[in-house]
């Protein structure tokens, strides 16, 4: 029976890679963005490799998260790939105000998104669901709020699992290095930015979004049941644990 997957952030980057990957495997797959006309190009495009619907969805609001639940309804597979850097202030505000609205932008893009919509579809996840979050290399270095918010994620996992294991749910955070390909630079990374991340990894590559999407795959897969409340790092070695 085709699994049903749902996607936040699924209209480019990583979580467009993970939707086509699924997709492929003949799941049904919902993908969701915060713009109409991405998200129903996306899906259209995607509809080529399988079955996908596009949700118009802020996850950060309550009221859209509830309303995207009651639409997916039972749920094999959740993943929240929403996420991004800060927006940029305005200059107009105060330094602290400022400030405040960096912060409170990163805590909503990377964690509150991914807080509120799987709670929305909790009931729905059965004793075989999967809930994999994106985080980022960011948390472990010098990554101000971004990274901050990404470490936060990867502690509300934690806890997370703590609370659905015991009913079957595995809950894990992919923690991506530098991923080319994507937006989330928004055109200023530079060459020698770019040598300097490929040249702290082992392998001397820059991640692709395939590399995040298989890892997914992976811990969606009946041979991960047993690994949740993990942050598994995929950087190519540029940060290591042990």
């Amino acid at each position: 029976m085709p699994r049903t997957v749902l996607v936040t952030g699924g209209t480019s980057g990583i979580g467009r890679a993970v939707a086509a990957s699924f997709a492929a495997e003949e799941a049904e797959v919902f993908i969701t963005g915060r713009h109409s006309d991405t998200v129903a190009r996306t899906a259209e495009e995607l509809s080529a490799h399988g079955v996908v619907h596009g949700v118009v969805c802020d996850a950060a609001d309550p009221g859209q998260a509830a309303e995207l639940a009651a639409r997916v309804g039972e749920l094999d597979v959740l993943v929240n790939a929403a996420g991004g850097l800060p927006d940029a202030g305005s200059g107009e505000a105060s330094p602290l105000e400022e400030l405040r609205a960096q912060w409170h932008s990163s805590l909503t893009q990377n964690l509150l998104t991914a807080v509120l919509t799987t709670a929305s579809v909790r009931d729905g996840l059965s004793g075989d669901s999967s809930v994999i979050s994106i985080g980022s290399i960011g948390a472990e270095r010098k990554g101000g709020s971004y990274g901050a918010a990404k470490a936060a994620l990867a502690a509300w996992n934690a806890s997370l699992s703590a609370e659905l294991a015991p009913k079957g749910v595995t809950c894990n955070v992919i923690s991506a290095g530098y991923i080319e390909a994507t937006n989330f630079f928004r055109g200023q990374m530079t060459d020698d930015r770019r040598r300097a991340l490929v040249e702290e990894t082992h392998n001397k590559r820059p991640g692709t979004v395939d590399d995040i999407a298989r890892t997914v795959g992976f811990l969606a897969s009946p041979g991960a049941r047993h690994i949740t409340g993990q942050t598994i790092h995929v950087n190519g070695g540029a940060f290591t644990t042990r």
